[in-house]
């Protein structure tokens, strides 16, 4: 099999399309979020919307999450007055009914029920509030920084990564951080791989992710990202400098293999990394449906 072909079906394997039983899971949770944030939150102007790796198409099935971001009018205080208060105070309300672990900016649901303790599934809910009427920049709470907040923007995170041109080599590069187990934060890694490929989108799918490999592992230092909704506010390069060493093994090691054995020997054989990832994803789901908190119960 040709090796583009190959690395194509291997995308193919992990889509996850709108009817299958993952996102029909993901979505009754996200219904039954946007009913405990409305209810609790009445009185508020609240905008609910899907993020991350949904909305920029690049979810896979090995690794996916839903990102709700959960934005109050600017001006709105009646879920607080500052935005480490609106984060505290969606904790709460959601705590009802979710365990919740707490992120830098995110909310990370997971099951109260004794018997599925701790059940991951697969949502983070992030609130922020919008910086004025427009209803396009806002600002998140940061649990650490010096700023103690964020000010970013949605739709040019998702539109910088859809509309990137290489969409394909950048949800197989979200597949490699899942086989590799790397520490890195998923936006960097979208970041710099659409960096990296902004004069490869014509080139074939396995050249552009050998280019993205061969430049983190010849590059002596972390290459420079920007964060495209806010580059001269937000310092993005943490997320990479701290992680550098473990990028460049990840993609020297990986370029050894792919050069002895081809990339078959990264990802796998298709059909039983199709079922070994359904096997997964649909155990985790059944556990979901079992443990799922009804909105009502709040």
């Amino acid at each position: 099999m040709d090796t583009d072909d190959y690395l194509k079906k291997v995308l193919q394997s992990q889509r996850l399309a709108d009817d299958s039983d993952e996102m029909k899971e993901l979505r009754e949770h996200r219904d039954d979020v946007e009913t405990i944030l409305r209810q609790n939150f009445s009185e508020s102007s609240l905008t609910i919307r899907y993020g991350g790796s949904k909305a920029k198409g690049t979810l896979i099935r090995e690794f996916f999450d839903l990102d709700l971001v959960s934005y109050f009018a600017t001006g709105d205080n009646t879920a607080g007055e500052t935005l480490e208060e609106i984060y505290g105070n969606v904790k709460d309300v959601l705590s009802e009914s979710y365990y919740v672990e707490e992120k830098t900016s995110a909310l990370r649901l997971k099951s109260k029920d004794p018997k599925h303790f701790g059940v991951d599934f697969r949502i983070d809910v992030v609130p922020g509030r919008f910086t004025d009427d427009t209803k396009t920049d806002c600002y998140l709470f940061q649990k650490s920084g010096d700023k103690g907040r964020l000010k970013t923007n949605l739709d040019v995170h998702i539109a910088h990564i859809r509309d990137s041109g290489v969409l394909d080599a950048i949800a197989l590069l979200k597949l490699l951080r899942a086989r590799k187990a790397l520490s890195v934060k998923q936006f960097a890694w979208e970041l710099l791989g659409v960096k990296l490929l902004s004069s490869k989108k014509k080139v074939s799918l396995s050249m552009q992710l050998e280019h993205v490999l061969t430049e983190i592992s010849n590059a002596d230092d972390a290459i420079t990202i920007e964060d495209p909704a806010n580059p001269s506010g937000n310092d993005l390069m943490p997320l990479l400098k701290g992680r550098w060493a473990e990028l460049q093994w990840a993609a020297t090691s990986t370029l050894n293999v792919v050069e002895q054995s081809g990339w078959e020997k990264v990802f796998g054989n298709i059909e039983s990394t199709d079922k070994a990832s359904r096997a997964t994803i649909l155990t985790s789901a059944a556990y979901a449906t079992s443990a799922r908190t009804q909105p009502w119960s709040i």
